[in-house]
């Protein structure tokens, strides 16, 4: 493991994740995880061991390559570059470059890198870059999961606290009058983003776990404004 990875969990910053956690591919991913970023809580191993959850689940109805599956999910944020950047759009392209040179070094043969580039360059809500094989289309639904559900919520949160936003703009807190603006309020992300994100979901069994998470969702909303409506004394 990274000399960087073991100062953070140290300190209590970064999880301990095993290679295990990811069996029955321990194997890549103690080759791999050394080469991932871990300053991003919202995307740090725990989120890949998620994602991996989630590949799992939608792979054992949907099917797909398990190998390409697990590096994939593994290296699908192997390139962190910060929301606000103009570089954003191209972080999952970036990811799938070095994924091919991680993989390459390993001895992986020239199909199944592709396999596993295209499903990280794919991966990417920002990139809008259609999936085009089942392993793409499970590692695509099994990270928007992430972004969902009461996982997607405490997420959420904390990006925003990471990007300097406030909780929501107390004129207009459903932003009847006014344009969302996600980039300063947290909760606007909700409206902006994560309850249209189930819509379009690429398997079956992804869009039907999708269907829950969302639900969620709009419940945490709708109670988080419920609150806001003060009462006089």
């Amino acid at each position: 493991m990274s000399q960087q990875y073991e100062e953070l969990h140290s300190k209590g910053v970064m999880p301990h994740v095993p290679p295990e956690a990811f069996a029955p591919h321990t194997g890549i991913a103690a080759h791999v995880m050394p080469f991932l970023d871990t300053g991003d809580g919202a995307h740090d191993l725990a989120h890949l061991l998620r994602v991996w959850h989630n590949a799992q689940q939608i792979a054992a109805v949907e099917g797909g390559e398990s190998d390409v599956l697990a590096a994939a999910v593994l290296l699908h944020d192997c390139v962190a570059i910060d929301k606000t950047s103009s570089l954003r759009a191209q972080a999952s392209a970036l990811a799938a470059e070095r994924a091919g040179t991680i993989l390459t070094e390993l001895g992986w043969d020239e199909v199944q890198i592709a396999a596993v580039q295209h499903a990280v360059a794919a991966h990417s809500f920002s990139a809008g870059i259609v999936p085009k094989t089942l392993e793409a289309r499970v590692v695509q639904d099994a990270d928007r999961l992430d972004a969902i559900g009461y996982i997607g919520i405490a997420r959420c949160f904390y990006t925003a606290g990471r990007l300097g936003s406030v909780l929501y703009q107390v004129e207009d807190v459903s932003s009847e009058r006014r344009v969302l603006d996600d980039s300063r309020y947290a909760l606007d992300h909700f409206r902006a983003k994560l309850l249209h994100l189930g819509k379009n979901f690429r398997t079956a069994t992804g869009s039907r776990m999708a269907v829950e998470r969302t639900q969620v969702i709009a419940a945490f909303l709708a109670g988080f404004e419920a609150e806001l409506k003060f009462k006089d004394c």
